[in-house]
């Protein structure tokens, strides 16, 4: 892409751009949430250093599932010793669409904000796990590893280094700005098949770090603003490399929750634990999700499940 070639038009949200730095055999994806990744957050009324590690999760789900050629769902989750326990972030191939939720102690969590906790020790020590599941023909894939340095990002970099030995760069921002939350990623990856014909192994990491070098003079506020065009970003980083981009792809807030899932888990429930979900006469189940309240007459459970 030369300087003729950079864009003008202001950028779109909730996209994936797929782009390849062309010398270095690299591949890789820019991501901007901002109405999705806001009404994600914004339904739950986090406290903003919750909201943060729960924006990175979503925002790095996004990224790694826009890489993989599959056709199923991918699934980050967090499972710690720290007052944000829980993260999990979920992408679906077919739909295109990302949820979140969190768990927290919120006691503890205040009391370690005011003292000046760092994130990571908000997370505490943990795993990391990642899973595909391509429905019920196939084997679910699920690799974890410990949540190791000062961030998520580190820990998906431990992943990849560990679990898949593909060198992997990832730089992810997530802020709340005055038109909400809004996040970025830049993530780029060297597969092994396409290190196949070099010989100079001390040249590919000397490339390699020198492309995260330039991924590290991107700004928050350049992964993470409406008003720069993803294809300008990435032609501000890599021009003197070579950049060539693709198409552009959606990205979506969207639940996989519906009524007839629920009453599908409420009928394997024993019937005593059904009674303890009753308010005013009707089951009430709340998505973790998307945070949508289900009444449940039980009388028509009994029915089975609505005809769809």
């Amino acid at each position: 892409m030369s300087a003729d070639d950079t864009p003008a038009a202001i950028a779109a949200d909730d996209l994936v751009q797929p782009f390849q730095v062309e010398p270095h055999r690299l591949r890789g994806r820019l991501v901007r949430l901002g109405p999705a990744l806001d009404a994600i957050l914004g339904r739950h009324d986090y406290p903003a250093e919750v909201a943060v590690q729960l924006g990175e999760l979503v925002v790095l789900t996004a990224t790694i599932a826009t890489m993989l050629k599959f056709d199923g769902i991918l699934t980050l989750q967090t499972r710690t010793d720290g007052p944000v326990k829980l993260l999990v972030a979920d992408y679906v191939a077919a739909t295109r669409a990302v949820r979140g939720y969190a768990q927290f102690d919120g006691d503890r969590l205040a009391a370690m904000v005011a003292a000046g906790a760092s994130p990571a020790r908000l997370l505490g020590t943990g795993h990391l796990a990642f899973t595909i599941d391509q429905g019920p023909d196939t084997e679910r894939y699920q690799g974890i590893v410990e949540l190791v340095g000062t961030s998520l990002v580190d820990a998906v970099h431990h992943y990849f280094r560990q679990s898949e030995q593909i060198e992997t760069g990832i730089r992810v921002a997530v802020a709340r700005t005055a038109g909400g939350w809004r996040g970025g990623a830049v993530m780029v990856q060297r597969l092994p098949e396409q290190d196949r014909g070099w010989q100079d192994e001390e040249a590919r990491e000397d490339q390699f770090r020198h492309v995260m070098s330039l991924i590290g003079t991107c700004r928050n506020d350049e992964l993470t603003s409406p008003d720069l065009a993803p294809e300008a970003l990435l032609f501000r980083l890599f021009h003197e490399e070579g950049v060539r981009v693709f198409a552009p792809g959606p990205v979506r807030d969207g639940c996989r929750c519906s009524e007839e899932r629920v009453r599908s888990i409420l009928a394997s429930l024993p019937e005593a634990d059904r009674a303890d979900l009753v308010v005013d006469g009707a089951i009430e189940v709340r998505c973790e999700f998307c945070a949508r309240l289900y009444r449940i007459d039980p009388a028509r459970l009994a029915d089975g499940p609505p005809a769809f």
